[in-house]
């Protein structure tokens, strides 16, 4: 057998040794190498915020682990009516003539051309439902493309549509001798319920996240003045089974935030349990409410305002008992404010700062003047949009 053992004292002077190829076994050392540089990144991340994870997650899509802008493929045409959504790494964008959805390598997965006066995009369960306000045609996306369309009767235009966590559809639409209606859709676009108005008019409705319950907001008058009212369905039934009521405020949004339904209003967050107790309030004051986002995990995240217009308010975020979490106040414009998971987006004029629900600093762009929105992700990356492309900011 050979002698493998080096030995300095036997070894040949000034020979020169052949190279050593690296090999699979050197090319394993490698990617064990760089795994624990990113494992280091992720226990650091992990320690400082609990967000190492996501930093995993972004490097094992994108390879990336340090703040950087990657050129996004996403471009469309200019149009002062678009609206975005971002589904996974896809991103959806409905104008008043043209829907589509759009990969991050500049791919069109789907499109089609639409008439819509006035466009609305909703997300949910990894979906998003794209419509118009008072207009007759309802289309579900996923990340690939179409998954179904509806249609309203010519006199039953639709009015408002959200999606729960499952993916189930709740649609609120005006209806022929009613004062409204609303249809519930399971995954598979089935209609599993619905029911007519006749006392108050209906608004808006979600299914909640359990799939088991209707919350739908009405409107009607209680001593000459307007009031919010959530009916409560269960959706094997046909009579309500609970209602709580929304005084002074008209709910603009409902939805559910970690179990708690929540409805956003002009003047107040009300946050109650599926089966209609109020579990917590958070009142504006004197403050005017100009943005929000309920896709938080635990949390609503709000922009207050101190006057009806000008800058100089604050960002809150408020928990489902109805307490404020955070307050940071703000003395300069801000573009949009996006909420996912544990991110917080918030696009001023001239940067983008993306922070935790306590309202620090997460990680900040500088330069962002070309953007008009942000759309933050489950992971932490940001979408900026502009006004032809989008392109995506990895913190």
């Amino acid at each position: 057998m050979a002698d493998t053992t080096k030995d300095i004292w036997n070894d040949s002077d000034g020979e020169e040794q052949p190279p050593k190829k690296r090999g699979k076994l050197g090319r394993f050392v490698l990617f064990f190498l760089t795994l624990a540089v990113v494992l280091a990144v992720v226990l650091v991340a992990a320690y400082r915020d609990g967000t190492g994870f996501d930093v995993l997650r972004r490097y094992l899509n994108y390879g990336i682990t340090n703040q950087e802008e990657t050129d996004g493929g996403y471009h469309y045409d200019a149009a002062a009516k678009n609206r975005f959504a971002a589904l996974g790494d896809t991103l959806v964008v409905l104008s008043d003539t043209s829907l589509r959805v759009l990969d991050g390598n500049g791919t069109e997965l789907w499109s089609e051309t639409v008439q819509m006066d006035a466009p609305a995009l909703v997300t949910g369960g990894g979906r998003a439902v794209a419509y118009g306000v008072g207009g007759k045609v309802l289309y579900v996306l996923d990340e690939k493309g179409l998954v179904g369309k509806l249609e309203a009767d010519e006199d039953e235009p639709y009015i408002a549509a959200t999606l729960n966590a499952e993916g189930w559809l709740a649609v609120t639409a005006e209806k022929k001798n009613y004062k409204g209606c609303v249809s519930v859709y399971n995954a598979s676009l089935e209609k599993v319920f619905d029911f007519n108005s006749s006392r108050r008019f209906v608004t808006d409705a979600y299914v909640t996240d359990d799939c088991k319950r209707l919350a739908a907001v009405t409107l009607g008058q209680e001593g000459g003045t307007f009031i919010s009212n959530v009916v409560l369905y269960d959706l094997k039934e046909t009579e309500p089974m609970a209602d709580y009521s929304i005084t002074d405020g008209l709910v603009m949004s409902i939805g559910q935030v970690d179990g708690k339904l929540v409805t956003v209003a002009d003047s107040k967050l009300t946050f109650a349990d599926p089966d209609g107790e109020i579990a917590g309030e958070y009142t504006y004051d004197r403050e005017y409410l100009r943005e929000f986002d309920c896709q938080g995990d635990g949390y609503a995240v709000l922009l207050l305002n101190r006057y009806q217009s000008g800058s100089v308010g604050r960002l809150v975020t408020v928990g489902t008992d109805g307490a404020e979490m955070a307050s940071l106040d703000v003395n300069r414009e801000i573009l949009s404010v996006s909420a996912a998971g544990r991110y917080i987006a918030v696009l001023y004029t001239d940067s983008l700062v993306v922070y935790n629900p306590d309202l620090q600093a997460y990680a900040t762009l500088e330069g962002t003047d070309a953007a008009k929105e942000a759309l933050v992700r489950q992971n932490g990356s940001a979408l900026l949009i502009g006004s032809e492309s989008a392109r995506l900011y990895l913190p």
